[in-house]
């Protein structure tokens, strides 16, 4: 296994490194640190185009869409400076890891040309239409509807859980595009404006204060019939491509992230004495392996990493990370003690280590739950009979 980066993967690490500092340090150092997720939306806006001009939005993209034709371990590289660098979570990481990606898979040449440059450059952010209160984890479940209707797709129904959906332009939405079908059958993959008259975006609040989250309702919702991935009916294709990109390369450099977050439980325990207890100490010393675990797994999935793609070993990676960060909340909390539980503002502005926990309690279920990973894992990467699924037969 590789342990580093050769020295070429080094100059790009320093050429990054160099540019992010400038520009944190510099124009945009009122968005550095910021870890909110809905804070400062046109800021963030404003760095995702300074991002697009630069050329370091989308590193892994071809050069032709915005990108720089990096490798995997040069986007991995890129993901860790930011991280290091203390830049604000990106406004439009769904239109940057998914989106763009999918529609890169399985777009037409048209379809490239018309959505990816805008993305790279932050001028279109997109959201994801892919739960309903009915179909969380079990996706194939969705009952929203489109049809043809003259040159256009009609779409009628609900999504739930849209990030970010009050700041996006463009939503990508599976829906049941064929009457009487069932389960992965007769679904299709459409991009779908949302500054529209039949799309209302409802803001869910969360226990963290913020409200990333939407419900997002869908009435007579229009969008061109050229806006659809793949062909009618085979929607279940594309969404599950889209589901490889996000169980992939997009989760591998999240270390960075989560070394910040475990440095800031460390210096709380030394600062209140809580470093003192041997159980407190022995949970750090847990939670410090536990991340360079992750970095030795990252590390070993690049070094094995085939024209580009992860092997399956990556599929492992979100319930690791889920677990480890559930766990690291309910360490900051016994870290912080009765303090972590008040907060200095009222509106439930907690500081960012309570906020931590009471956000990591959802990391275990979004994006999969820790049951649907491992499903993951024993069919897809271990091989093992299908569970029993019922409509998906």
């Amino acid at each position: 296994m590789k342990l580093g980066f050769s020295p070429d993967e080094e100059v790009f690490r320093a050429e990054a490194a160099a540019w992010l500092t400038a520009e944190l340090g510099g124009p945009f150092a009122d968005v550095r640190g910021l870890t909110s997720l809905t804070d400062a939306p046109e800021r963030r806006r404003d760095w995702e185009r300074r991002l697009g001009e630069a050329g370091w939005s989308c590193v892994g993209w071809p050069k032709a869409y915005g990108g720089r034709d990096a490798t995997l371990a040069q986007q991995v590289i890129f993901a860790e400076e930011y991280a290091r660098a203390g830049g604000p979570p990106r406004l439009n990481h769904i239109g940057i890891e998914l989106a763009g990606p999918t529609i890169l898979a399985f777009g037409t040449d048209e379809q490239k040309a018309r959505f990816l440059p805008a993305i790279a450059k932050g001028e279109e952010i997109w959201c994801q239409g892919y739960s309903e209160p009915g179909a969380g984890s079990d996706l194939a479940n969705v009952r929203t509807r489109a049809w043809r209707e003259d040159d256009d797709w009609v779409i009628e129904g609900q999504k739930v859980w849209t990030s970010l959906a009050q700041f996006s332009d463009w939503i990508f939405v599976i829906a049941r595009s064929e009457e009487g079908s069932r389960g992965p059958k007769g679904l299709s993959f459409l991009l779908v404006p949302v500054d529209q008259p039949g799309v209302t975006v409802r803001p869910i609040h969360q226990i963290t204060g913020e409200a990333e989250f939407n419900e997002t309702f869908f009435d007579g919702a229009r969008t061109d019939a050229a806006n659809i991935l793949g062909t009618p009916g085979d929607g279940w294709k594309v969404a599950m491509g889209l589901l490889g990109f996000e169980r992939g390369v997009s989760t591998l450099a999240q270390q960075m992230g989560f070394r910040n977050e475990l440095d800031a439980v460390i210096a709380a325990a030394r600062t209140n004495g809580a470093a003192k207890d041997p159980l407190i100490r022995q949970r750090i010393a847990k939670a410090e392996i536990g991340l360079r675990l992750m970095r030795y797994g990252a590390l070993r999935m690049l070094t094995h990493a085939e024209d580009g793609k992860l092997n399956p070993a990556a599929l492992t990676y979100k319930i690791q990370w889920a677990t480890w960060r559930r766990d690291l909340g309910e360490l900051a909390m016994d870290v912080l003690g009765q303090a972590g539980e008040t907060t200095p503002g009222g509106d439930y502005a907690f500081p960012a280590l309570p906020n931590l926990f009471l956000y990591s309690r959802a990391d275990t279920i979004y994006g999969g739950t820790n049951e649907i990973q491992r499903n993951i894992i024993a069919e897809r990467a271990l091989g093992l009979p299908r569970e029993p699924r019922g409509d998906l037969k």
